[in-house]
């Protein structure tokens, strides 16, 4: 098996995967250029980390893209259809594909917690650039919502002049969760 970067659309015929040796059932080609079934690949993530992409089996570099090879398999089969689902959220989360707004509030805790707990443990260091950002976003977003001045005062409208200062924390910690997911691919998967 060749590891060339030029990809093709079907897996050579005297192939077989190299997780299950066994011929190929719904083959997808890495961006390394390995073939694996679809079902293999995908048990390979699951079987890591869910927040880092899996390597590949054979040349351990990242994978951060799988393309499933045109075949004519039964369209109405569900494994299949459940397959090709979890390669396509595997391509959506690791293939650079800008994470919806859903996805970045669901993560939110996780990161936030995650990110406190780092910083709370003198084993682990942070890089002092994301430090400084981190603790200039935090003191930026701490006087403006002290602050007596507001886009929308409170004094006026009531509980309805804090949307604002809700909302410019919102940003923050998303902005902060989104810098620290990325923090953390690099860190673990060297990207």
């Amino acid at each position: 098996m060749s590891s060339s970067s030029s990809a093709s659309a079907v897996p050579p015929e005297d192939d077989v995967c190299s997780v299950c040796h066994d011929r190929f059932r719904i083959p997808c080609q890495a961006n390394c250029s390995h073939w694996f079934c679809g079902e293999c690949i995908i048990r390979v993530w699951h079987h890591g980390p869910a927040i880092q992409a899996c390597k590949c089996p054979i040349c351990r570099r990242l994978i951060n893209l799988l393309v499933p090879a045109n075949s004519s398999e039964q369209e109405d089969d569900p494994q299949l259809h459940r397959i090709l689902g979890e390669i396509q959220h595997y391509n959506h989360i690791f293939g650079g594909a800008p994470r919806s707004l859903t996805q970045r509030l669901q993560d939110l805790p996780f990161f936030i917690r995650r990110l406190f707990r780092e910083l709370m443990d003198p084993q682990r260091t942070l890089p002092l650039v994301f430090r400084a950002r981190m603790l200039m976003m935090v003191a930026l977003s701490a006087i403006y919502v002290l602050s007596p001045v507001d886009i929308l005062p409170e004094s006026v409208l009531g509980l309805f002049g804090f949307v604002d200062d809700l909302l410019i924390l919102l940003i923050v910690f998303l902005h902060l969760a989104a810098v620290y997911r990325s923090l953390l691919l690099y860190r673990h998967g060297g990207q």
